[in-house]
């Protein structure tokens, strides 16, 4: 049994199965029986039915069969994933899914197929939505869940609208499968706001079902009209409102109904609620009493209760908005509509008719509308024919009446459904600015029937347009795969049906002439035919005329020809009512109706109506156009074809501008039986649809896709052993290269291997003839395998008894040796006992006595070491008392002596300030605004006194030493004289020497004469440095000159053009600012208060704890790594820290975090936006900001040469720096004028030019004044260089050693001091020579650079001159160009500098580790092994923990680390890095919970931090820090393009890819906020005892007059902020009060010009402080006065029309707003190391 069923299931027929086309099935299924050769004409078949057939081939086209696929993929989720994709296929697959499996749902590439299956299903219930939320769309079955939730992902993903095309034939679900994908979004998104807009948007459809839908014979709701709704969603992708758009709503439905029938919902609902209350002021009855609703027979539907459904469509329009007034007012007109139906009109002649009198359904009609009965009873019996000079009014037969009746309703009807779609449209609008749409379509069909007319004609028209956006986008995502997969692409031949469009559409199309043919006077449509036929027959291939016709015309579709009835087309194009009875519906007294007809754009005709006809709904403007009649008759001649064409035209660009997903929904046959599958009908609607189309074009390229690993899977048993290799994918290659010969029929892709069409069922077959082998081979193993089974039984057996013999012959063997070892073990027992007893009874001896001796020694060291304990005890007691002692004596009396010391100082600085400030008075009275200028440079006469005073230091040890040196050689001297007395042998020697001695003063006479050359040439050198000197003032002169003159020639033409322009534009940036401090200022102060209540949130919390936790008596053990803080602050967390109250942590957290986050995502909104039209306004000022900085930056590059200098220069260069310093103020002044007034114009051109000319004239001030300082302090050094040169010839003064020299005896000592003096004197001639040398080149440099600078000015003054002859325009894309070629030839010249210095720092670098080598190292060193480095293992620059680790990385990381101790040897910012570095590995593994565990963990841990050592200013800058740093990484590395401009590649990929951290990057940066605030506030409490102390000794009064007259210290405030490049930062506004203060104590304030120069200088001060000061003012001296009263009140009354606050003190607790710029890091994430010392070794990197 086993080997029957592997060989039916591994035997496969020997022959292919086939598909043959059938009359009634369509295909049927083959196998051949015969191989087929080429030249066969005939075709040996066995049908499944048992049959054979011979199936001949077409002679023509000798076409074969489609090939069937195989059994595996029968039944596939996906068509395209068939091998064999043709129509066959398509079609059996579709019926076994959906008869067998039932399946109504299957993808078709981009396309969902879905069948009717005429029944309700439990496939559409919330699990099931929560089931495919979030999924791939081939992770599930298919479904329109699946497409819907497609779409929602592609939207938020990226960002782009989506739409959704449903389409199919009527009865195929089109309006139920719209239905389920809105529902899915209204489900999944959510709504943005309380209004519940997404249950608004489901609402819409019970009320445009009511008045769209309609029962056919095909579908009892079929839809009549087509509609497109826009579901709009808000940047979090929730539904914020929705659209809708309709297009050719069946208004002849309205009219008219076929047998089996009904007209629209609506109508019968109405009258199955006609006993209500409200509708008896209708007078309606039964549907059978209506002309209009009882054409069809059929007014009921099986199953549906319309009175139910009629309480649906009202509860709907309470949910939309719709008043119950409207809601009445509604249902007036449609009863209206009815009761006009059954006017009926009775004939006088055959042009004439009229309506009975007192007709009771006009009445009712009359009544409900608010018309006048006579005026509309005359006008639908008569028209109005109008001519040039006359109107004429005329009768019509009974016909016409009756057909002005129906296009009437037809007409309000139509009105009605426009303007309930306008209201829907208005309830569904939000005011909130939509981000995103998706669009669902639910349009009809392709139409064919027996007779077609103008609306089959029209929506296969629709249907031609949506193919063609269809085939286009197939097309396109089909070249897209196979570019994602690398796969070479040829160009797919595809039904393109753009000539049918243009037939249609094009000039002198098919429309046209019919819009042509009705601005004809007398166009009928039979001449409409002739003339297509006349344009489009025998010259378009797609249009033909019918043989036996000549009122009708063919169209080749793309789905099918389809043969059009010309008759009805003009009038049904026209659509067109009577003027004169709309007219009499506008002046109805119904307020609602005139409403409906306000913005009435169709055609209004006299002269005709119809009957018939659809007509296109087009959303109209809120407001009407008011135009002449010109316009107006313009209007009117608009067709309905036209409209439509519009609507389609406006309808594909919506839909081309989004991302298109296709629905196409089947009808699986025309009698609603459930699971029914009709295979003709479904044929139709593939080919109809474009589903065939699809599969073609995927057929044509490479429609069998299978992964690497699939395909290996299914394959494996084609592959030897030796092949299968540990890359997948290159196994998979070498193995079809093996199998399929033909490389074109299969490709490899990147993911995936591309076959054509019939290789996977090739493949198939080899893998069953290799199974059948298989199988042949076990049959082959099995029956070897029995008979050696059998084989092994007999030997078994044989073994069996050969093994009893010798087993009893072994049993007696070892009874034997038994007997014998038995014998063995007793005695070696017995002797073991008698050796053991023996050694026992000695060894314990040896114990006992080895245990007395060892206790002895014991005790005695014991009591040695207890009395050195106890000695050293008491020494270490009596040390440490008299060291403290000694101490506290030394520290009281240097406390002492430092106070008497600084009381002295103070008494000689107040004294010396005294002196000063009287100094100072009366120099202020003669040179006003000096003040600052003098004392600096009375400081730096101080500076040059003191290094004077070094200088004669070092002179005076000089002398010194050289006494010194004189006396030991006159010591020697005596020595000589006393041995020469002793020994009076060496007289005659004496003689030699004085002629040496003589010898040697004629050299030194020569060495002074040396030395006077020397010095004439350092006096020369002299006088021509003084001569530069003079030069270089000269020219500074001239350069002074022709800058002021510049200036005045900027200043005059500044002030014309520049003035009110660059008022407004500061005013409006300051209120800019102002607004956005203020914001900003405001949402930090919340979270300020929002920090406060979370701690007392903590503290009540844990008082409440405590009063219900009542701790018991005893003492209860806690772990020593918790807090002792750690019941004080008690912080939310998700990871309780306390094992013994776990309950009091999981109940805040569950509380507080939801608070936290919502609070702070509420608070961002408004400052982003502030700051966004902040940075528009800043980009000028950062663009003149970089200039200054680079303009610095090259300033602070030069060298700066220092040097002793004399008295007499420092004065010369002092007085040149306060030169400069003027001019310099000057310009500033000029500047500030020139910005503060205004121009003539707002708009006035060439602010910015000017003012670029002002920054490079600065710019070029600035240059001069450096070049000047450094010619100043060359010569200096020069001179002073001359002074240190004197000094050291004073050594060799030959009058000075004439004396010793006479007195020296020894001839060697002579000749060696000689030689020492012509040594000396040689090595200051090289090092003057030199000197004189380098200068020289210096100047020459100098001369130069001045000389370029000249130059430069120059060219600067051409320059000003071409732009002032320049227009405006020009003249500021000169000046920038100009200002972007001098940037760029700076940053050149910087830029080799850069690399000059470089190289310098490696050579001395180099050189710095040779040196630091000495000898004695190298010798002394022991030569150790080399050690050869491995490479280190490339770090991806993430660490790896566990989950249970979380919480020692954060304590030993966040809460125990010490900026003091371990934190000050680290890299700066490395606990961010490593937390960050954690939170990438998180993010990698794509573990959502330990990433927010993680991040959470870290903020709560920092404030418990911050709260427990929040005075500690180490520690809370340390964590401001590195808050800092951790936000700048989590923005660094989320990848977006804002944050990665100066990232490297190598940090580009460590970005983040799973997680978007955004929401706790603002929280982050509140908590660096909160940290700065409290680091704030830390600082104060620093400083706050230093300046009370300061201000204590002088006492209030004192302090009042004292502290703003020190203007000293205001303006060094000044000078550190201009060095600082923090003028612009707003702390200058801050000093801004105070310098004014110091200014109005130091002027006049006796006179009234004295007033006015106050209030005109003190701007930045308030009325009530000026006043407060003056009164204040205490004279210094007894020479000044007091203010007087009458000069206060002076200042009052010229200051009473100043609007200003009534504030007198700064605010001191007052925290300005921060903002922390973004700040990226340059270091590599891989190359960080983690120190040891950290405690961190559970942690890898990774």
């Amino acid at each position: 049994f086993l080997f029957t069923n592997l060989k039916s299931k591994f035997h496969p027929g020997m022959f292919a199965r086939v598909w043959i086309p059938d009359p009634e099935e369509v295909w049927k299924s083959a196998e051949l029986l015969k191989d087929y050769k080429p030249g066969d004409k005939v075709l040996l078949l066995h049908l499944e039915e048992g049959k054979d057939l011979e199936y001949r081939l077409d002679p023509k086209t000798k076409e074969l069969p489609h090939l069937r696929n195989p059994d595996i993929l029968v039944g596939e989720n996906d068509l395209t994933a068939l091998s064999y994709l043709h129509e066959p296929a398509v079609l059996h697959n579709l019926r076994v899914r959906f008869i067998d499996s039932k399946l109504i749902y299957t993808y078709c590439g981009i396309v969902l197929v879905a069948i009717n299956p005429y029944e309700q299903l439990p496939i559409y219930g919330e699990d099931i939505i929560n089931a495919y939320s979030g999924q791939n769309m081939g992770d599930m079955d298919p479904h329109i869940f699946a497409v819907a939730e497609e779409a929602y992902k592609q939207m938020a993903r990226d960002e782009r609208n989506q739409s959704i095309i449903v389409s199919g034939e009527s009865g195929a679900g089109k309006t139920v499968s719209a239905k389920y994908a809105m529902r899915y979004f209204a489900t999944v998104s959510g709504s943005a706001s309380e209004a519940n807009v997404e249950e608004k948007v489901l609402a819409s459809n019970p009320i445009m079902e009511s008045i769209g839908n309609a029962k056919t014979t095909r579908n009892d709701n079929s839809s009549r009209f087509g509609k497109y709704i826009e579901i709009g969603f808000d940047k979090r992708y929730r539904i914020i409102g929705a659209n809708m758009r309709t297009y050719l709503l069946e208004k002849s439905r309205v009219v008219f109904q076929a047998e089996e029938e009904r007209n629209y919902h609506i109508f019968y609902q109405l009258c199955a609620s006609a006993k209500l209350p409200e509708f008896k002021m209708l007078r309606l009855g039964n549907a059978d009493d209506f002309n209009y609703t009882q054409q069809g027979g059929s007014p009921v539907i099986e199953g549906v209760d319309d009175a139910k459904e009629m309480a649906h469509t009202r509860q709907a329009c309470t949910l939309l908005g719709i008043s119950e007034s409207h809601q009445m007012g509604i249902f007036r007109i449609l009863a209206g509509i009815l009761h006009l139906g059954n006017v009926g009109f009775t004939s006088r002649d055959a042009d004439s008719c009229t309506i009975p009198p007192k007709h009771e359904p006009l009445c009712i009609f009359c009544d409900l509308m608010g018309v006048d009965y006579e005026e509309m009873c005359h006008w639908l019996c008569h028209r109005k024919l109008a001519t040039a000079t006359e109107t004429y009014i005329k009768p019509i037969s009974k016909l016409q009446a009756t057909n002005a009746r129906d296009a009437l309703a037809k007409h309000i009807y139509a009105k009605l459904f426009n303007w309930i779609v306008d209201n829907v449209n208005q309830a569904l609008h939000s005011a909130v600015k939509q981000h995103s749409f998706i669009g669902v379509l639910d349009i009809y069909g392709f139409e064919t029937f027996e007779i077609n007319s103008f609306e089959q004609f029209c929506i296969n028209y629709a249907n031609e347009k949506l193919q063609q956006q269809f085939n286009m986008h197939v097309f396109k995502l089909e070249q897209e795969e196979y570019m994602k997969e690398q796969i070479p692409w040829t160009l797919i031949d595809f039904y393109d049906n753009q000539p049918c469009i243009n037939l249609i559409e094009s000039k002198l199309g098919i429309l046209d002439l019919l819009d042509e043919e009705c601005k004809m006077p007398k166009g009928t449509d039979d001449t409409w035919a002739q003339k297509l036929y006349n344009t489009h027959l025998n010259k378009c291939t797609l249009f033909e005329k019918p043989r036996l016709s000549n009122k009708a015309f063919i169209i080749q579709h793309f789905a099918d020809k389809v043969e059009y009835q010309c008759e009805g087309f003009l009038e049904k194009n026209k659509d067109t009512v009577f003027e004169e009875q709309i007219k009499v519906l506008k002046s109805s007294k119904f307020k609602m109706l005139p409403e409906l007809f306000q913005d009435d754009e169709k055609a209004i005709s006299p002269t005709s109506a119809t009957s018939s006809g659809r007509t296109p709904l087009m959303r109209t403007p809120a407001k009407p156009t008011k135009g002449r009649p010109g316009q107006m008759a313009k209007e009117h001649k608009k067709t309905v074809g036209h409209q439509f064409r519009n609507s389609l035209h406006l309808l594909m660009e919506t839909l081309n501008a989004t991302t298109p997903h296709y629905v196409r929904c089947i009808k699986p046959n025309d009698f609603k039986f459930p699971f029914t599958f009709d295979e003709k009908r479904a044929v139709q609607q593939l080919r109809a649809c474009g589903v065939l189309e699809t599969i073609r074009i995927s057929a044509a390229g490479f429609p069998s896709r299978w992964t690497y690993q699939e395909f290996f899977s299914r394959y494996r048993v084609l592959m030897k052993q030796k092949d299968v290799l540990s890359d997948r994918k290159q196994t998979c290659k070498n193995v079809l290269e093996k199998l399929i010969l033909d490389k074109d029929k299969y490709q490899f892709g990147k993911t995936k291997i591309f076959f054509r069409a019939g290789q996977v069922a090739y493949l198939e077959k080899l893998r069953a003839d290799k199974l059948r082998a298989a199988c042949i081979r076990i049959q082959k193993i099995i029956r070897g395998w029995l008979l050696r089974k059998k084989y092994l039984r007999m030997r078994k057996a044989a073994i069996t008894v050969q093994r009893y013999v010798r087993g009893y012959q072994a049993r007696c063997y070892a009874k034997f040796l038994r007997r014998t070892k038995a014998a063995t073990i007793v005695q070696k027992y017995w002797r073991m006992f008698v050796v053991c007893r023996r050694y026992k009874i000695r060894r314990a001896a040896t114990i006992v006595l080895q245990s007395y001796l060892r206790g002895f020694l014991a005790r005695n060291r014991y009591r040695k070491i207890l009395r050195e304990h106890k000695a050293v005890i008491i020494q270490k007691r009596v040390r440490g008392w008299l060291a403290r002692t000694h101490y506290k004596r030394s520290m009281h009396a240097i406390i002492y002596l430092q106070c008497c010391f600084r009381r002295m100082m103070a008494k000689r600085e107040l004294k010396k300030l005294k002196i000063e400030a009287r100094s100072v008075e009366r120099y202020k009275k003669l040179h006003i605004g000096m003040e600052n200028k003098i004392m600096q440079l009375q400081r730096k006469v101080d500076e040059q006194n003191k290094d004077y005073k070094c200088l004669v230091e070092k002179l005076t040890n000089l002398e010194g030493i050289y006494n010194s040196e004189t006396e030991k050689l006159r010591s020697d001297l005596e020595r000589l004289q006393l041995s020469e007395e002793e020994a009076k042998v060496a007289t005659g020697r004496v003689l030699s020497l004085q002629e040496e001695i003589a010898k040697l003063r004629k050299d030194l006479e020569q060495t002074r004469s040396e030395k006077k050359c020397i010095e004439e040439r350092a006096d020369q050198y002299k006088q021509e440095t003084e001569q530069l000197v003079s030069n270089l003032k000269e020219e500074n002169t001239l350069l002074k000159q022709e800058k002021e003159a510049l200036n005045h020639r900027i200043v005059e033409q500044a002030k014309e053009m520049t003035e009110t322009m660059e008022k407004k534009l500061v005013e409006e940036t300051k209120q800019l600012e102002l607004d956005l401090n203020d914001e900003r200022l405001r949402y930090q102060n919340l979270l300020n208060e929002f920090s406060r209540l979370e701690e007392r949130y903590d503290d009540l919390k844990e008082e409440m704890t405590l009063m219900v936790h009542v701790p018991k008596p005893g003492h209860k053990r806690t772990d020593s790594t918790h807090s002792s803080n750690e019941s004080e602050y008690t912080f939310s967390s998700e990871i309780a820290e306390m094992e013994d109250i776990p309950s009091r942590t999981e109940e805040p957290s569950e509380k507080k975090v939801p608070l936290d986050m919502s609070l702070f995502l509420k608070l961002q909104k408004r400052v982003t936006e502030l700051e966004q039209e902040k940075q528009v306004m800043q980009d000028e000022l950062d663009r003149k900001e970089e200039q200054v900085l680079r303009s610095k930056a090259k300033e602070e590059e030069r060298p700066q040469i220092r040097g002793a200098e004399l008295e007499y220069e420092s004065l010369k260069r002092q007085e040149l720096e306060s030169e400069n310093k003027k001019l310099k103020n000057e310009l500033n002044e000029l500047r500030k004028a020139l910005s503060e007034k205004s121009a003539p114009e707002v708009t006035a051109p060439g602010a910015p030019a000017y003012r670029v000319l002002m920054e490079q004239l600065t710019s070029v001030s600035e240059e001069l004044d450096v070049r000047k300082e450094e010619v100043l302090i060359l010569r200096s050094q020069l001179v002073s260089q001359k002074e240190a040169i004197q000094p050291k010839n004073t050594m060799t003064d030959s009058t000075i050693l004439l004396e010793d020299v006479q007195k020296m005896k020894d001839k060697g000592e002579i000749a060696q001091a000689y030689i020492g003096l012509k040594e000396t004197n040689r090595l200051l001639e090289s090092q003057l020579q030199s000197q004189k040398r380098s200068h020289e080149n210096e100047a020459e440099a100098l001369r130069g650079e001045i000389q370029s600078l000249k130059e430069e000015n120059n060219r600067q003054q051409q320059l000003l001159a071409q732009n002032l002859q320049l227009p405006p325009e020009a003249r500021i894309e000169a000046s920038l160009q100009h200002e972007i070629t001098r940037l760029t030839n700076e940053n050149l010249d910087l830029m080799e500098q850069l690399e000059k210095q470089d190289k310098t720092v490696r050579k001395l670098k180099s050189m710095g580790q040779m040196e630091n080598i000495s000898p004695g190292q190298i010798i002394d060193e022991p030569i150790r092994p080399v050690n050869i480095p491995r490479k280190e293992k490339d770090f991806q620059g993430m660490l790896e923990y566990k989950k249970e680790d979380e919480q020692k990385l954060v304590k030993n990381l966040i809460l125990e680390l010490k900026p003091r101790g371990v934190a000050v040897n680290l890299i700066p910012g490395l606990p961010a890095y490593i937390l960050f570095m954690c939170v990438r590995h998180a993010d990698y593994l794509n573990d959502d919970q330990k990433v927010r565990s993680l991040l959470t963990s870290t903020i709560n841990s920092i404030k418990k931090v911050l709260k427990k050592r929040g005075d500690d200013f180490e520690t809370v800058s340390f964590w401001l820090s590195n808050t800092c740093r951790f936000l700048h990484c989590l923005k660094q590395y989320s990848g977006e393009e804002g944050f990665m401009k100066h990232n490297t590649s190598r940090q580009n990929e460590h970005c983040l890819t799973n997680f978007d951290l955004a929401e706790y990057r603002q929280v982050l940066s509140d908590l660096a906020i909160q940290i700065y605030q409290q680091l704030v506030r830390v600082l104060e409490n620093i400083l706050q005892p230093m300046i009370g102390k300061a201000r204590a000794p002088l006492g209030i009064a004192a302090c009042l007059s004292f502290v703003p007259i020190n203007k000293y210290n205001v303006s060094q405030l000044e000078e550190w902020l201009r060095d600082k490049n923090l003028m612009n930062s707003g702390a200058k506004e801050t000093l801004e009060p105070l310098i004014q203060a110091a200014q109005l104590l130091q002027v006049k304030k006796k006179t009234d010009d004295d007033a006015e120069a106050i209030c005109s200088m003190c701007n930045a001060l308030t009325t009530a402080q000026i006043v407060k000061v003056l009164n204040l003012y205490t004279p210094v001296n007894e020479f000044e006065e007091r203010v007087s009263v009458s000069f206060i009140r002076t200042i009052q009354m010229r200051l009473r029309d100043r609007k200003d606050s009534p504030q007198l003190l700064m605010d001191a607790k007052h925290i300005f707003p921060v903002t922390f710029p973004f700040n990226p890091s340059s270091l590599a994430l891989e190359t960080i190391q983690i120190p040891a010392s950290l405690g961190l070794g559970f942690i890898s990197r990774v």
